[in-house]
């Protein structure tokens, strides 16, 4: 039985890693389903998600598919893994407040109880040392969601240090052992 996984795509210029990491969750038999936010289409489009995922790509909160149930809603209780991949300082501030004005962020607030999640952060290194990110961070952990990474190396802005997107394969490997666990 293939693992329900809605990918969600934060404005992060590693926006674009996550047609690759669709592409790899998808080879590997899962039911990938992408939510972009607004700002993430900023930095790629919904078509080579919608492509390598083989599902539309849900891009606003009144996406709707066919049926009564908001989709939002629907892919909220079908969910086996939540994995935000990259995630924003501003989307990770979002969750740990609870706030639901997109479609990911209200997928995370009616995710099913049994669903995991799995945060993959990407920005730059001094937005994610920030104490309000890292307690946004704690806050998030002990709610029982899981981070990996950031890294360290040559970020886009010019900087040396942490906050790139951990390896896409790394990710995916890391979305699976939490699969086995749901």
């Amino acid at each position: 039985m293939s693992k329900n996984i809605v990918l969600g795509v934060t404005g992060s210029i590693a926006a674009h890693k996550a047609a690759d990491l669709a592409s790899l969750l998808t080879k590997q038999g899962a039911e990938v389903r992408v939510v972009m936010t607004a700002d993430a289409l900023r930095f790629i489009t919904a078509v080579p998600l919608q492509t390598l995922s083989r599902h539309p790509v849900v891009t606003d909160l009144y996406d709707e598919d066919e049926g009564w149930k908001p989709t939002h809603i629907k892919l909220a209780d079908e969910a086996d893994l939540l994995l935000i991949a990259p995630a924003t300082a501003h989307t990770i501030a979002r969750l740990a407040l609870g706030l639901a004005d997109d479609a990911l962020t209200c997928i995370a607030l009616a995710l099913n109880p049994k669903a995991k999640v799995l945060i993959a952060p990407a920005m730059n290194g001094k937005m994610w040392l920030h104490p309000a990110t890292q307690q946004h961070v704690a806050t998030l952990t002990s709610r029982g969601v899981e981070f990996i990474g950031p890294e360290t190396g040559l970020l886009s802005c010019g900087y040396e240090g942490i906050g790139r997107l951990w390896p896409v394969d790394k990710v995916a490997e890391h979305a699976w052992q939490l699969l086995e666990t749901v």
